[in-house]
């Protein structure tokens, strides 16, 4: 039936009876003596306990086994299903009558619930992601115990509304549970289902059935409690885990691991107890409390007790004591509270944890639990913590509202037992953790040294742990370190460990030296005696003095029992409320704010007040000045000496708007974003590419706060970044600006959808998503039990984790934060590779960054408050903190900040009343609110325009803000001050308002005129007289004002510390002080803000007083009331009445006032050193005697002396004279007063404004003595102790044994630490992200940010975007040669032109008659000599002087243009169209290539030529080889009448060399995808690394003996290789029936630097033909190619070539569309036509020229389509400039001049390591004047250079001939050469042929060969002896080595 029980009482009759006899007391609302049943069972329960004095166990295999409803000793069998009705719905999630019972689809359905029943949810086995909602009787559910749940079932349908379900098999059958097992109610219903906030049914608590199902969720349960909220978690979730789970251990008064609770009635919340109503907070009607139970209509669970199953099946084994694993999790402030209905005696499982025999907390023998007594609250004026340690712990009842348990020590005890544990698994011997007895013994050694005023910390005690197990097994400790895991065990300890036994009195003897602060209490039998005695001792008043009771049960089989009560009434209340999570402690501030509870304070403040209530007071002077402003402030601003504007307004001549601009610190952050944007990007796994983005667009995620989304709107706007990204035109409106800046608010999903949707649609942008405060909302969008109502919870998880983001190519994140601590977790998404932390300004004394501003951050703040300085940056206010105190005794139950607020606003109040002229509200305030009130209203009467300066009030609990904004606003009000200071109270969610008055006033100094203006940010009310009143539980990156002087942090809530939540407080300071005040300012008389600090009396006398602040200068203070360290920061010297100014404003500023004591002036801190030397000397004298007790504090101040203390009224000395003025009537202390004269109280009225001092110094902050404390201890690691605090809520240390940050680490090695030593908790966003250890865990396009609050991070991120855009334009920009033509004036006068101007190809009857053109016009030969020909006139101009050998790259002129998309691409763009034609597409493999020999025979090589060719398999399509993977045969050729428009016919090679990477290979895009054949031409030893770049492109390798060679060899080769395939493709077509002229003859000889092609289009625009206008564009090789071998009549051409494009290129020179004339670069070689002519394969320099001139005097036609251009990139690296040439001798270090290149042969010369003819070319290049001295700028005399051109630099001309038989030569019968060159010449060159030149008398001859044997052949065969003269010293060699194989000159002159 699903309800048997096994094993229980034997008699069911029995259990019926029962059942029946208590069903109607339990039904009753009242309240009963407990049911006969449960009395029964819980009896036996506990006598069993008592009796085996163990815990229960919870075995989930007998739980299953009893499951099946078998008696123990049943075999177990399958469960068999009943067949479902006949033609019933059998759908899973669907009831039998088809209606959907599934959560997800009706959770916002309308459901009727009978009264007595709840909603649950059902698991099933079959929709493991689904709940089934069921309407369950409640009365057949457990209670928050797991008690007391009635046998049997009762449950409804709601899905098709059947009622009267008795049995849970047959209900289970009707909604299609399809189970395997018996159904049973324990396993299958599992949580109750809530209503949220907007009516939707969620997934509530976990039905307590018993522990066991709590297991698999204690992971997820360890979750910070501010993720808690109370409403919506509804009930104690938190079953804390079986093996403890790490970072459980966080300090106390940190609230890191706090379980949330739920509140029954949101309205009556307490602090302690949200859920229990008792005592006078219970509601006064219960059925009103019923009906609005807005979450649960039940208790909450409020304990989770593992094994308190509902009290009718008991296993064979389940006895109550056996050892138990898992122990009962509860909210730590509220567990151990609850109170239950249909209980009388409620026995709560206190908030447990890990331990041996926890489970069940089995009781004293009796069985009696411990009774917590009933006024403990009151009498004790504190709720004592109790600390549950070792062992057992008893059961509380009774008045569980006036304590507090937690579980804390006791997971700090369990870790501290994990290092041994740690070190173990890495093979060290096994080492004994650290003892019970020792941790405990530590304990109390720790409470015994901790001061009155001291909190305990979990991590403190962590580290006593620690250091003690370390120094126990230092030996073992070392061994394990140093050398390998030995097998013996270790030496034992050399102290004898603590026993059970010793254990008492140890502890009694340590506590006895602590003045009682620390008691023990021994218990004989268990911890319930000692509780016992601790309540009787508390209630008896004899605690009073004690701070921390240990209680120890140490004689129970020698384990121990231990608890640790905090008593203290100031620890207590610090620990309870460090207990509650934020959203807890918000409401309980709400709940005592509106049920009044608070009146009794305002009550007691009245009381205080001997004149009567303070409201009294202020009517009485609000009716005596009515109509009159305040005396005391009447000075305005008319008196003043005030510059005058042309207007005849005053004008401040302080106040200067900060200038914008990027300082060097921003910019310096900005390019290392760049270098790591970059980085992802140049990795090899194709994360980003950026080559294949235009522009860069951005979004700016924020938090919800108005006034951060104001702001970062201003900065965008302002910043310029929109025009410069050309996402806006100018100018740029802010409505703009508010399109890249996103709220995350419940409007963000949508304009976030647009985002993605705007990326996806723009693959070519690069959208950056910078998400700032990324601190900010860090939960998990994962719904889970933590899911909240509220949907902008989880959103950042929601929105910047999404799979469209983490998946977009074109979206890069860049997380911006201050406290990046939780996301530098085990788990983060982030790569600390891809981290940025801001760099230091400082580096060995260095400043790295000249700025004119220093960074006054928290450490600055700190090092200023340490160093002795007089003026303590960081303060606190010691008198309020002692009434504080006080207060929190008197009203215990009121929460401290509503104590704090409350007593914070009263200073307020009573020092505006003070300074306003009721100087008997002197003794209600604290000197440093008077300090603070006093400047604020002072400081607007000290500049001319009315500057005043901003007090910061922080105030997290917004309504408490509001409580004292209404105050504040009341007393300014009556006080007439409405037009004196501004009061501000802000909201994150709302915007700022601020009164007419002051709009006005910041209108005038802003210059603004818009009407309608209002100030949106904190940044605008710079210089307004303000309170600032800042709401809101977290600061959100709001910027402040450089007027801000106080940062009254007094309120921020101190009891629940995280290091990123204290850190973002006192980031609200944050400022930057100017570095380099002007000496001529010290000069000036200036009126410091010290001034103020001397206390104003505010008689008549004092209206003209002046601001103060900073307490730079201290008179000697005796004071009672503020001991220790404020007494330096809030002691005032009294102020003089009239003009009280210290020396700097004397008349006479020569020396110092005559009061002043001759004592030395305190050292100059970090405060002073930005100031010049003049103003620290005045700022010295002024300073006058200081007296500062800054750590010696001295005895704490009674309560009642703290609350009504007299203050001091001062009393001015009539005498003006300088003298130490001792105060008189109820002053408690002395100041050094100065007065002076009266004449000068004109130089006070025009003293400075306080902006003018904004510059120069931080502002002030107050804070909690907690926070102080922390702030100001060091830890063992010289670092405040406040760094070693758990870095976020939402994340946990993994370990309690880990080392300390350090002082010396860099950010990069802190995050490092905190990535090793945090792991996110189950709530984080990062908690799912991967298993630790794993590098794919990182996302690759995501990077983090950090520095220092307030320090620019905004700014720098906005220029990083600005130079990113400028990146990837420069990107997609290249550096093209931009040189006009050369020797373009040279060009042949002939009559013949072109005439058709339009034809698109040459008509080869006209074109052959079209003269050759041998000038060369290409600017890269502007060095080359020029060519003659007979056409050119005989007078050439000087061609100018030669460049230095270096200059030519340096100098030549380039363009920066735009890539087009038909552009050519070296290696590092990969697009995703390029990917296959690359080889690097990621579904590829890399492809595969085979290496092919082909070989040839040369005839004039003399020898066989063997080249490889390395094919990708992809490309075999393109050879033929004799069978598959066989010999490779051919390259396929097409035919002449091929027309296929996808197809380039020319098979492309392009020979390289040092360029695999910069070369220009990708063709894809320049091809516009066409299928083409490219092959690229490498040397053997560069092979490699060109097939790792191009693994798909196919290459020819060069034989080895070429590796030295020049791009001659290459060329040579390429055109020898496809003559000899052209003739095997005519050979194998030939077969097919291809006529072998039909082949296609065309190769494409392309440079590696040819990046992109141009087309100009001609139209006539003339009558006559001559007239034409033209137009450039970019057109595709493709095109080009495509046009050109489509030419009628191609075949008849040798050389195809274009036009080099400039910039500069004329109409004239485009007149002409086709040229016959050189053609260099990018060639279309006929190989067929050419066969004869060859390229030199020595050749290392113009062997293009040299080949154009052989082809021409062949006969053939070379023609240059000028309508196209070609477009070169300036690479520089590789090509020519890959050959040096050096010395042969490795330690010469002389450079080599090309002088030195050839030298007399058989002489000792330096030989070089460079190929003879380099040097041969380089010489004739810089040298030949000294071969061809007459050549000199003799144009009309050339040198005749026979069968081939050899460059002899620009200042000597050559004319050209060749000696082959037919061929074409420029007539030379009328010209006379000055010189002969004749190089390897050949047997066609002959004495006869010689002969028909004429030479100049003195003309001279050289003649080069490879040895000095063929040169006197040479000369002999060509009887040159006949004509010329030669002299043994004009021999000469190359110099080169005999093996290099040198050439030889032998020069002459002519006879």
């Amino acid at each position: 039936m699903g309800n048997s029980y096994a094993g229980q009482l034997k008699s069911t009759r029995f259990e019926e009876v029962l059942h029946n006899s208590i069903e109607a007391s339990l039904r009753s609302n009242t309240l009963v003596p407990r049911p006969i049943f449960s009395q029964l069972y819980l009896e036996a329960e506990q006598q069993l306990s008592s009796l085996e004095g163990g815990s229960r166990v919870d075995n989930e295999e007998e739980e299953e086994e009893g499951e099946g409803g078998l008696e123990p000793s049943s075999p177990p069998n399958a469960y068999q299903l009943p067949p479902p009705p006949e033609g019933c719905c059998t759908t899973d999630g669907f009831c039998q009558a088809g209606k959907d019972l599934r959560l997800v689809s009706i959770s916002n359905e309308p459901i009727e619930v009978p009264a007595g029943f709840l909603l649950v949810g059902a698991k099933s086995p079959s929709l493991p992601d689904h709940l089934l909602v069921c309407a369950v009787d409640k009365r057949f559910l457990p209670d928050d115990n797991g008690h007391n749940a009635l046998l049997g079932f009762s449950g409804n349908c709601v899905g098709c509304g059947k009622k009267g379900f008795c049995y849970f098999t047959e209900f289970s059958n009707h909604i299609n549970l399809k189970l395997t097992t018996q159904p049973k109610k324990q396993k299958h219903l599992k949580y109750y289902l809530v209503r949220n906030a907007q009516g939707a049914l969620t997934k509530g608590p976990l039905i307590c059935w018993k522990g066991s199902e709590f297991r698999s969720r204690q992971n997820s349960n360890t979750n910070s409690a501010s993720l808690f909220p109370l409403l919506e978690s509804s009930g104690s979730l938190a079953a804390f885990p079986g093996e403890p789970a790490p970072g459980m251990n966080s300090g106390v008064p940190v609230g890191a691991q706090l379980a949330g609770t739920a509140s029954d009635h949101p309205s009556v919340t307490t602090a302690t107890s949200p859920a229990v109503f008792n005592g006078k907070d219970s509601p006064k009607h219960p059925q009103l409390a019923k009906s609005s139970l807005s979450v649960l209509p039940r208790p909450s669970a409020l304990g989770i007790l593992p094994n308190s199953g509902p009290p009718k099946k008991r296993h064979k084994g389940w006895s109550p004591e056996s050892k138990s694993t898992t122990d009962g999790g509860f909210p730590q402030g509220a567990g151990n509270r609850a109170k239950h209905e249909g209980t009388s005696m409620p026995c709560v499982p206190q908030p447990g944890l890990v331990g041996p025999a926890s489970a069940t907390f089995p009781l004293v023998a009796s069985g009696e639990p411990v009774s917590v007594p009933d006024n403990l609250l009151k009498i004790c004026k504190a709720k004592p913590v109790i600390f549950k340690g070792h062992g057992n712990f008893p059961y509380l009842c009774g008045n569980l509202n006036d304590v507090v348990i937690s579980p804390l020590l006791y997971t700090c005890y369990q870790n501290s037992q994990s290092l041994s544990r740690a070190y173990e698994q890495h093979g060290a011997s096994t080492m004994q953790p650290i003892s019970e007895e020792t941790q405990l013994l530590l304990t109390v050694y720790y409470l015994v040294q901790l001061a009155a005023d001291q909190v305990p910390l979990m991590e403190d005690l962590e580290q006593i742990f620690l250091r003690s197990w370390r120094e126990s097994h230092l030996t073992e400790i070392r061994q394990y370190q140093q050398a390998p895991p030995q097998p013996f065990p270790p030496a034992t300890s050399a102290t004898a460990p603590v026993t059970s036994a010793q254990l008492p009195w140890l502890a009694g003897l340590a506590a006895s030296s602590c003045n009682d602060s620390v008691h023990v209490i021994e218990c004989a039998y268990s911890l319930a005696e000692g509780l016992s005695e601790m309540f009787r001792l508390l209630i008896e008043g004899k605690l009073s003095k004690t701070n921390y009771v240990v209680i120890i049960c140490a004689c129970r089989n020698s384990t121990i029992d231990s608890c640790i009560a905090v008593t203290g009434k100031y620890q207590a209340r610090i620990l309870s409320e460090s207990l509650l999570s934020p959203a807890e402690y918000q409401r309980e501030v709400h709940y005592e704010l509106v049920t009044g509870k608070v009146d009794s304070l305002g009550a007691f403040f009245s009381s205080l007040c001997p004149e009567g209530d303070i409201d009294i007071l202020l009517d009485k002077f609000h009716q005596e000045n009515q109509g009159h402003v305040s005396s005391s402030l009447t000075a305005s601003s008319a008196k003043k000496t005030a510059v005058l504007d042309a207007s005849g307004a005053p004008v401040c001549t302080s106040y200067h708007p900060e200038p914008r601009g990027v300082r060097p610190f921003q910019l310096a952050v900005a390019q290392k974003l760049l270098s790591h944007v970059c980085s992802i990007a140049d990795s090899s796994t194709q994360n980003l590419d950026l080559g294949s983005f235009e522009k860069v667009d951005f979004l700016i995620c924020i938090p919800p706060s108005e006034v951060t989304y104001q702001q970062t709107v201003c900065h965008v706007w302002h910043s310029g970044v929109l025009q410069e990204l050309g996402l806006e035109k100018e100018p740029v409106t802010k409505q703009r600006a508010e399109q890249h800046v996103l709220k995350l608010d419940t409007e963000a999903q949508a304009r976030f959808k647009a985002f993605l949707q705007n990326s996806f649609q723009n693959p070519h942008t690069l959208f950056v998503l910078i998400h700032d405060h990324a601190h900010w909302d860090l939960v998990s969008a994962v719904p889970n039990i933590y899911s909240q109502s509220d949907p902008s919870v989880g959103l950042v998880d929601r929105l910047l984790n999404c799979r469209e983001v983490k998946e977009a190519p074109n979206i890069v994140t860049l997380h911006v934060t201050s406290f990046p601590y939780a996301l530098q977790t085990q788990h983060t998404l982030i790569s600390p590779y891809n981290e940025i932390h801001w760099p230091i300004a400082y580096s060995n004394g260095v400043d790295l960054y000249h700025e004119s501003k220093k960074y006054f951050g928290l450490s600055e703040f700190i090092d200023s408050t340490l160093s002795g300085h007089s003026l303590p940056l960081l303060r606190y206010d010691s008198s309020f903190e002692a009434m504080v105190t006080a207060l929190g005794k008197r009203f215990p139950r009121l929460h401290s900040a509503v104590i704090r607020t409350f007593v914070l606003v009263q200073h307020y109040a009573a020092a505006m009343m003070a300074v306003s002229g009721i100087p008997q509200m002197k003794n209600h305030t604290s000197v440093e609110t008077l300090e603070i009130t006093q400047n604020l209203l002072n400081s607007p009467k000290q500049c001319p325009c009315g500057h005043g300066l901003m007090v910061l009030l922080r105030v997290p609990c917004s309504p408490l803000a509001a409580v004292a904004y209404e105050r504040l606003a009341h007393v300014r009000a009556r006080l007439a001050l409405e037009e004196h200071f501004e009061i501000i109270l802000s909201h994150p969610s709302s915007g700022i308002t601020v009164g007419n008055h002051f709009v006005k006033q910041l209108k005038m100094w802003q210059k603004i005129e818009d009407a309608e203006w209002r100030p949106q940010t904190y940044l605008e009310l710079e210089g307004l007289p303000c309170i600032l009143i800042f709401s809101g539980m977290d600061p959100h990156g709001e910027s402040l004002p450089r007027s801000l002087r106080y940062c009254d942090l007094r309120l921020i809530n101190s009891s629940c510390l995280a290091r990123t939540s204290l850190e973002q407080e006192l980031g609200l300071a944050a400022y930057f002080v100017s570095n380099d005040v002007p000496l001529e300012k010290g000069a000036k008389n200036e009126a410091l803000e010290s001034d103020g600090e001397k206390l104003s009396s505010t008689d008549e006398d004092e209206e003209a007083g002046t601001e103060g602040s900073t307490s730079e200068k201290r008179g000697p203070v005796k004071r009672e009331r503020s001991h220790s360290h404020d007494s330096a920061s809030s002691s005032l010297s009294s102020k003089a009445s009239g003009s009280v100014l210290y020396g700097e404003s004397l008349a006479q500023p020569s020396g110092p006032p005559q009061g002043e004591l001759s004592r030395s002036p305190p050292p100059c801190g970090p405060a002073e050193e930005g100031r010049a030397p003049g103003e620290i000397q005045r700022l010295r004298v002024s300073q006058g005697p200081t007296v500062i007790s800054r750590h010696s504090p001295g005895p704490a101040p009674q309560p009642d002396s703290s609350l009504r203390t007299s203050r001091r009224n001062l009393q001015m000395p009539a005498a003006p004279s300088s003298q130490l003025s001792s105060s008189s009537s109820s002053s408690s202390g002395s100041s050094s007063t100065c007065t002076v004269p009266t004449a000068n109280v004109l130089v006070l009225q025009a003293s400075q404004c306080s902006m003018a001092k904004a510059c120069r110094q931080p502002p002030i902050v107050f804070l909690p003595k907690l926070v102080y404390d922390m702030l100001m201890s060091t830890d063992s690691s010289g670092l405040p102790k406040s760094t070693s605090l758990l870095p976020s809520p939402s994340v946990m240390w993994t370990s309690s044994f880990r080392p300390l940050l350090s002082k010396m680490m860099t950010s990069t090695e802190q995050s490092l630490y905190y990535r090793q030593w945090t792991v996110p908790r189950p709530s984080h966003m990062d908690y799912g992200n991967r298993a630790e250890g794993r590098v794919d865990g990182f996302h690759p396009r995501r990077l983090l940010l950090s520095g220092p609050p307030q320090i620019g991070k905004t700014g720098a991120y906005l220029q990083f975007l600005s130079i990113l855009s400028r990146m990837l334009i420069r990107l997609t920009e290249v550096d093209v040669y931009d040189e006009e033509e050369i020797n373009t004036s040279l060009q042949e006068e002939s009559d013949w032109r072109y005439l058709q101007l339009t034809d698109p190809w040459p008509d080869l009857e006209l074109f052959q008659k079209m003269p050759f053109d041998y000038t060369i016009h290409d600017p890269k030969y502007e060095d080359a000599s020029l060519i003659c020909s007979h056409h050119q006139s005989i007078k050439i101009e000087d061609r100018g002087t030669s460049r230095k050998p270096e200059d030519l790259y340096v100098r030549r002129q380039t363009a920066r243009m735009r890539l087009s998309k038909y552009a050519a691409y070296n290696t590092y763009h990969h697009c995703e169209q390029c990917h296959q034609y690359m080889g690097i597409h990621p579904h590829y493999q890399l492809y595969e290539s085979t290496l092919h020999a082909f070989a040839f025979s040369y005839s004039m090589l003399g020898e066989e030529i063997q080249l490889h060719f390395i094919i990708p398999k992809s490309k075999e399509h393109h050879f033929v080889f004799s069978q598959p993977g066989g010999q490779l045969e051919s390259m396929r050729l097409p035919l002449v009448t091929d027309k296929s428009h996808e197809h380039i016919k020319s098979p492309t090679f392009t020979p390289t060399t040092g360029r695999h990477e910069h070369g220009l290979f990708n063709l894809y895009h320049a091809m516009d995808g066409a299928n083409h054949l490219h092959v690229l031409v490498v040397k053997e030893y560069e092979m490699a690394i060109y097939k790792k770049y191009w693994p798909n492109h196919i290459m020819l390798v060069l034989p080895s003996i070429f590796n030295s060679a020049g791009v001659g060899a290459a060329h040579f080769l390429i055109k020898e290789l496809c003559y000899h395939n052209l003739e095997l493709e005519r050979n194998r077509q030939e077969e097919l029936g291809v006529k072998p002229q039909d082949i296609w003859p065309f190769i494409v000889i392309s440079d590696d630097s040819c990046v992109m092609w141009n087309a100009s289009d001609v139209e006539c625009t003339g009558e006559r033909s001559r007239e034409f206008s033209w137009s450039e564009r970019n057109v595709s090789l493709k095109h080009i190619m495509q046009h050109i071998e489509a030419s009628p009549d191609i075949t008849h051409y040798a050389l195809i070539g274009m036009r080099k494009w400039s910039s500069k290129t004329r109409g004239h020179e485009l007149q002409e569309p086709f040229s016959r004339c050189h053609v260099h670069d990018f060639i279309i070689l006929n190989v067929d036509l050419t066969q004869n002519v060859q390229y030199n394969q020595n050749r290392f320099t113009c062997d293009d020229i040299d080949f154009n001139l052989r082809v021409h005097s062949a006969g053939l036609l070379l023609c240059r389509f000028n309508r196209f251009s070609v477009m070169k990139k300036q690479i520089a690296v590789g090509g020519h400039r890959s050959f040096h040439i050096t010395s042969k001798v490795s330690d010469s270090s002389v450079a080599i001049v090309p002088s030195q290149y050839i030298c007399a042969p058989d002489s000792k010369h330096t030989f070089l390591a460079a190929p003879a003819q380099l040097l041969l070319e380089k010489f004739l290049q810089y040298h030949s004047h000294r071969f061809f001295p007459l050549s000199l700028k003799n144009h009309g005399h050339p040198v005749l250079s026979v069968d081939c051109y050899l460059n002899l630099g620009p200042q000597i001309s050559v004319c050209y001939v060749s000696s082959r038989p037919h061929s074409l030569n420029i007539s030379c019968s009328d010209m006379t050469f000055s010189g002969l060159l004749l190089y390897l010449c050949d047997s066609f060159v002959g004495a006869s042929f010689l002969k028909q030149f004429h030479f100049l008398k003195g003309a001279t001859l050289c003649v080069i060969c490879q040895d000095r044997n063929s040169l006197r052949q040479t000369v002999a065969r060509l009887e040159l002896e006949d004509e010329w003269q030669f002299r043994l010293r004009d021999e000469f060699q190359t110099a080169n080595a005999k093996e290099d194989r040198p050439l030889f000159f032998l020069t002459g002159r002519h006879i």
